[in-house]
């Protein structure tokens, strides 16, 4: 493989290494993913995010989404967002835009302040959209994490979440629970880990234990979905301000089977070069 270009971004704190691979579509070598994603002696990121050719007709592009493990995601809100950011830098884009993605076509716009808002789609609450095992839809779940039984909710953003509410999300066992609630049986393709606690009716602080990748400073899918579970509760009411340790995103739903938009900031952090 010859050697690749790539933009370092991070969208409130959740790090990015961008491809632009449109001329080169195709999966990468998981040991290539894991060696980019190396902290120390590679470039690290949370997500690996690869543009490649539309799928669709009205599209501008598709994309793939890696883990740090190599494995493939299929949604990743705070990529997303880079991912617009980083093609309007290259052509300004005019208005709202749709781009492939894992888990189907998302429309985005880059907003006047910078940010960039996202359609996230129609959050899922039905165990088999998430995958979650149990014999039917409820608002709580009960299920047992080393040694005690939890109340959760499940939600799929296009991948599956479980969110657990917290009284103070910094005293959270985000490092105990939150690798057992990835990979219970009970979540058979594993699940991102949202530890949600409600400030008040229209704000929520929010620590996230990703599929794959572990604890990171945000995760746009699990504000989303977050969100979505804490309205459906009736615990908040859009919009809702959701504060990740890397910073705050904002989140509308007007519930049933309107779409979830996302809106928030983009950074980008430096260009290189990967030599393989």
């Amino acid at each position: 493989m010859m050697a690749l270009r790539f933009s370092k971004m991070h969208g409130i704190g959740n790090d990015f290494v961008v491809l632009d691979r449109r001329a080169e579509p195709g999966p990468l070598d998981p040991a290539l993913v894991r060696a980019i994603a190396d902290r120390h002696t590679g470039v690290g990121f949370d997500q690996l995010l690869v543009l490649e050719p539309p799928r669709s007709a009205g599209s501008v592009a598709s994309y793939r989404i890696y883990n740090g493990d190599g494995s493939e995601a299929r949604q990743c809100g705070n990529g997303l967002r880079c991912l617009v950011a980083w093609l309007d830098r290259e052509q300004p884009l005019q208005g709202a835009v749709r781009l492939d993605g894992p888990a189907g076509p998302v429309a985005c716009e880059r907003l006047a302040d910078g940010h960039v808002r996202a359609d996230m789609g129609v959050p899922r609450f039905d165990p088999a959209a998430v995958p979650f095992v149990a014999d039917a839809r409820a608002d709580t779940y009960p299920i047992e994490v080393a040694g005690e039984v939890l109340s959760i909710g499940i939600a799929s953003m296009g991948n599956p979440h479980a969110v657990l509410e917290v009284a103070d999300v910094d005293a959270a066992p985000v490092a105990r629970l939150g690798p057992a609630l990835e990979r219970h049986p009970r979540f058979p393709d594993r699940a991102n880990v949202g530890f949600a606690q409600v400030v008040d009716r229209h704000a929520i602080r929010l620590r996230v234990f990703e599929r794959g990748a572990g604890e990171t400073r945000a995760c746009g899918s699990g504000a989303c979905a977050a969100a979505a579970v804490l309205i459906a509760r009736g615990r908040v009411a859009s919009p809702v301000a959701v504060t990740l340790p890397g910073g705050t995103l904002r989140i509308e739903w007007a519930g049933g089977e309107a779409p979830l938009w996302m809106a928030g900031p983009v950074a980008f952090v430096f260009e290189g070069t990967w030599n393989p």
